[in-house]
């Protein structure tokens, strides 16, 4: 993909949200502004991010950009480049590989650790079905992958684990990048989707264990018809 240097004005960006309303620090404000923007998809990998425009944008000093751009690379948004400034980073099949793997370790402890202590979230998760799946049918991917990632998240908590509760709360805003990126690429998907989560609360509301597991494998596997639109690594 051609390199691009974002020096546009704000209203140039299709599909973004209104003007950026968030209050609080000038950097926490810049962060979270660009890294949804990253996540929707407004700003494609392989963007350049033009800190004179993001200061314009944002209505405060480059400093503060610079700040957010750092938090960004750590979390693998974007990469830094000593001559060109922040580049942001492609989604990638590997990517999608690992962070599925990782998801399948902790979502699948948390699985065998509620159901064995014949405890379920299945009724919290079931209260994310019906608003995710009006998302979806409002194509609204964005809100798609929050509630997708809430749905998780719901689970791994259930088993009451702080500290991989933690480690996956790490991977949040990844996870949700990923998630908007395959909706992209493979809309059709959603039905399936959709089913395997009911199929998933289904079978841990009757705390069935195995089964619970065979959805999430299975849920969790890249699909090689949008894993083959991605860049490999």
């Amino acid at each position: 993909m051609a390199e691009e240097r974002i020096c546009m004005s704000p209203s140039a960006l299709v599909g973004r949200p209104d003007e950026p309303t968030a209050t609080g620090p000038a950097r926490d404000r810049v962060y979270e502004w660009l890294r949804d923007e990253i996540i929707r998809g407004t700003l494609e990998g392989g963007m350049f991010l033009d800190e004179q425009w993001v200061s314009r944008t944002m209505g405060v000093s480059r400093t503060p950009v610079r700040e957010a751009l750092h938090r960004l690379a750590a979390e693998k948004f974007v990469t830094l480049n000593p001559r060109k400034g922040a580049q942001v980073r492609m989604v990638t099949a590997r990517e999608l590989e690992e962070v599925y793997q990782a998801r399948l370790l902790i979502e699948g402890n948390a699985i065998n650790t509620t159901c064995a202590r014949n405890g379920s979230a299945a009724e919290d998760m079931a209260n994310f079905l019906e608003p995710m799946e009006q998302a979806g049918r409002e194509r609204d991917w964005f809100t798609v992958a929050h509630l997708d990632r809430e749905f998780h998240l719901t689970l791994v908590r259930a088993a009451g684990n702080s500290v991989l509760t933690e480690l996956y709360d790490s991977l949040r805003s990844r996870q949700q990048r990923l998630a908007v990126r395959m909706l992209h690429v493979g809309p059709q998907r959603l039905d399936t989707i959709n089913a395997q989560h009911r199929a998933l609360v289904a079978a841990l509301g009757k705390c069935d264990a195995a089964e619970s597991l065979r959805i999430l494998q299975e849920h969790l596997q890249p699909v090689p018809e949008v894993v083959v639109l991605l860049p490999a690594q």
